[in-house]
């Protein structure tokens, strides 16, 4: 009954065919691992080291010849599965798991740059990404600019001088908008420049970027892979050569690695990924034709509807869905928002987002609150804005809380 794999890697054991299967398949059966046991679901390899029958075996790993799991910090079976069915889904070549979201945004560019390089990104990023960008990047001799994402004339000039990297996120967090990946892409690649795009709030299963030229994709798994709200973890996706040659050796020696328990709780998520952005999506696109009737609502932001400035683009980019995230504008400013939030009964205030659960929170004094008074007004994130996370839960009753909230 025991099952000796202690001195070989566990073999991937699928379908060869798997470049014809269609996404949900992927989700399920990508890089299913199985051990010698044959268990149904993947196993959980709690383990931050593994054994060698010989010292000559331990070196020949150290050296290359064998290729064999050698230290949880570089490699484990189960992050591993993660990583090839994520992978399988997204349409890369390989994927390295990080312990966060926002890990995988800053190794994905330290990957590409060094000190005297050039990075080019939109404003239009969350807080923690306009961080690296504007601040911490900079301490390592990278010069950087930060350019409106949805003005490729802004995007030429900016690219018309020696860039090395260029970093967006769309839909953009909190306000949706909708980058032109390709032209964006072109744009890059012709001044010899690297893409990296955020993917968190499209997923895999609204938004392929791979298929539209990006070189390489960030997501914060701890969103919609997960979906439950129950652990954080990330993923940087590429090329073999961008994450065997130029990433893996930086987060091999630095550490940035997810534990095997997150990379298990995600890769379950991935089964359900289809499944659950389809019902967010649904949901988000009810809840938002419910605002924007409502006299206390500005603006409604939502990708989905026809009188978002990018819906075409966001219909061609996104042809599945628009996703779970509604964006809503108070006309009355921050103290509606404030108050309309604190009636909410059914759903919860939170700075997370993707969850089965409903999830609201006020961008201007949580999320992009370090970004500055005078860039988020630059961005359209005013004190009345907030951002729902729309949840699994019947549509009706989300709508049903968010109308007595705004009664008040």
């Amino acid at each position: 009954m025991d099952g000796d794999f202690r001195g070989r890697r566990i073999e991937t054991r699928q379908d060869e065919g798997i470049a014809g299967w269609r996404p949900q398949t992927r989700a399920v059966r990508g890089g299913l691992r199985r051990s010698d046991f044959e268990e149904t679901s993947e196993a959980l390899f709690l383990t931050s080291g593994y054994v060698y029958r010989s010292a000559e075996e331990a070196e020949a790993a150290f050296t290359g010849e064998l290729d064999r799991f050698q230290y949880s910090r570089f490699s484990n079976p189960t992050v591993s599965t993660f990583e090839d069915r994520l992978a399988a889904l997204e349409g890369a070549e390989a994927c390295r798991a990080t312990a966060t979201g926002m890990a995988a945004v800053f190794y994905s560019l330290l990957a590409l740059l060094r000190a005297g390089d050039r990075v080019v990104a939109a404003r239009q990023l969350f807080g923690s990404c306009h961080y690296i960008i504007s601040d911490l990047l900079p301490r390592f001799g990278i010069e950087s600019e930060l350019v409106d994402g949805l003005d490729l004339e802004a995007w030429k000039k900016a690219l018309s001088r020696p860039t090395k990297a260029v970093l967006f996120e769309t839909p953009s967090n909190p306000m949706l908008d909708i980058v032109d990946i390709k032209a964006v892409v072109d744009l890059a690649h012709a001044a010899g420049a690297k893409v990296v795009l955020d993917n968190a709030f499209a997923t895999p299963i609204l938004q392929r970027p791979i298929e539209w030229g990006v070189d390489v994709v960030v997501h914060s798994a701890t969103k919609y892979i997960d979906g439950q709200g129950r652990t954080l973890g990330g993923a940087v996706l590429g090329s073999k050569s961008y994450i065997i040659d130029q990433l893996q050796p930086i987060t091999r020696n630095t550490g940035p690695a997810i534990s095997p328990f997150n990379a298990w709780v995600l890769l379950k998520g991935l089964e359900t990924l289809a499944l659950r952005v389809e019902r967010h999506s649904a949901n988000a696109a009810r809840v938002a034709d419910a605002l924007a009737g409502h006299p206390a609502v500005a603006r409604v932001l939502y990708p989905g509807r026809k009188d978002h400035p990018q819906h075409a683009l966001a219909t061609r980019q996104m042809p599945a869905g628009s996703g779970g995230i509604v964006g809503f504008e108070l006309k009355a400013g921050k103290w509606a928002a404030f108050e309309t939030l604190n009636r909410l009964k059914l759903i919860d205030i939170s700075n997370n987002l993707g969850d089965a659960k409903s999830l609201v929170t006020h961008p201007a004094t949580t999320t992009h609150k370090r970004i500055g008074e005078a860039e988020r007004a630059r961005l359209g994130i005013s004190d009345g804005l907030v951002r729902l996370s729309v949840g699994l839960e019947d549509p009706d009753d989300i709508i049903d809380d968010l109308v007595q909230a705004l009664a008040g």
